[in-house]
């Protein structure tokens, strides 16, 4: 019941950074991360390669991310306007190949580079302050964010909205290891230099998209390096990001700065709130089918589980955007985004409801809610 919470706490949180964008609102993969040649290490079991992860220390880094996608999704543009217009510009990132440079100090310092072909998107945390600017049209917003508790050294505190590294990724999937998730230690590799170990999760489910998920794990800090995760009945990786280049030394403190450019038009905008899942394993009751507190609930566990979102949830202009329609298809009551790995049916009620499941899971879920 715990790793069913968990892993309930873990989709909301990955729902606005990763699926949400093809429904609500997200952040960041045709192959997999480029692991060097196999290299000999020291064996350890799964239990000690995700304890390695788990006592990570690393608290600040640099690097280059690579991430590449085969979602199913079509190429959407990367230039022009399409691709600085709201959701596109979300959703685009969930397609084809991107490199971004990444700088982070602590939990409350960040700054996150998505290089485009003609531009470039950045997004600045420093404490409280969060900023995201567009070279494209030199345009640029800012959010305060609630200040946050005090956290332990290492990065695996909460991480700042919108920036996608391994470890953030990694984490959502290591939420997931339980009776229902085989997991075994692969070959020794490199990657950005560093030689890593690959842990492989698999689900036992069937009714799953997930293939499995194989993450590489830095041999000497326990740093998650890079994520394959590949779909049932998919070759290539669904979705993979990667360092091609890491520093673990501290980047310098004016990264963390940010004043938009002369002439750039800066908007403010307000923080957005995810409601919070009630805690099953204190109420003691069994999975909830109905938001009917205004809250996400879910159905299932594990890999087979499903989000539901309550009507409102979703932004208006998500729902309306040209962008929306040309990822989705019609379907009784609704539309409906299928990719490889994840399902997304957004109802005319204005329920939402998300898994990495198939379609029919998710109609199953809301027909019995």
């Amino acid at each position: 019941m715990v790793r069913e919470v968990a892993m309930t706490r873990v989709w909301l949180r990955w729902l606005p950074a990763a699926v949400v964008p093809l429904a609500l609102a997200a952040a960041a993969l045709a192959g997999s991360y480029q692991a060097g040649a196999a290299t000999s290490l020291p064996n350890k079991t799964a239990e000690e390669v995700i304890a390695m992860i788990a006592r990570s220390d690393v608290r600040a880094l640099s690097g280059t991310l690579q991430q590449n996608s085969d979602l199913g999704l079509p190429q959407l543009p990367s230039t022009g306007p399409a691709a600085t217009q709201g959701p596109a510009s979300v959703i685009e990132l969930l397609s084809g190949s991107h490199t971004a440079r990444v700088y982070m100090d602590g939990p409350a310092k960040a700054r996150f580079q998505v290089m485009d072909m003609l531009a470039e998107r950045d997004l600045v945390r420093n404490g409280t302050d969060l900023w995201l600017y567009n070279s494209a049209d030199n345009s640029a917003a800012h959010m305060t964010l609630p200040a946050e508790p005090k956290q332990g050294p290492a990065l695996h505190s909460p991480a700042t909205p919108g920036v996608t590294t391994p470890d953030v990724v990694a984490q959502h999937f290591l939420a997931a290891v339980g009776p229902s998730t085989e997991v075994t230690v692969g070959e020794g590799t490199t990657v950005a230099g560093r030689t890593a170990y690959q842990l492989v999760i698999k689900p036992r489910s069937t009714g799953t998209l997930v293939d499995s998920v194989t993450i590489a794990v830095d041999s000497a800090s326990g740093l998650p390096l890079g994520v394959d995760v590949r779909a049932r009945g998919q070759a290539a990786a669904a979705f993979s990001i990667a360092f091609t280049d890491v520093s673990l030394a501290t980047p310098d403190v004016g990264l963390f700065s940010f004043t938009p450019p002369r002439g750039a038009a800066v908007e403010e905008k307000a923080t957005p709130q995810m409601g919070a899942v009630p805690d099953k394993t204190k109420t003691g009751q069994g999975p909830q089918t109905k938001a009917a507190t205004g809250q996400p609930s879910i159905t299932g566990s594990g890999w087979d589980a499903v989000v539901a979102l309550p009507a409102g949830t979703m932004p208006t202009d998500v729902r309306a955007a040209p962008m929306t329609a040309q990822l989705s298809q019609a379907v009784p009551g609704g539309r409906a985004v299928t990719t490889s790995l994840v399902s997304v049916l957004m109802l005319d009620d204005g329920r939402v409801f998300a898994g990495m499941v198939p379609l029919e899971r998710l109609q199953a879920a809301a027909a019995a809610s």
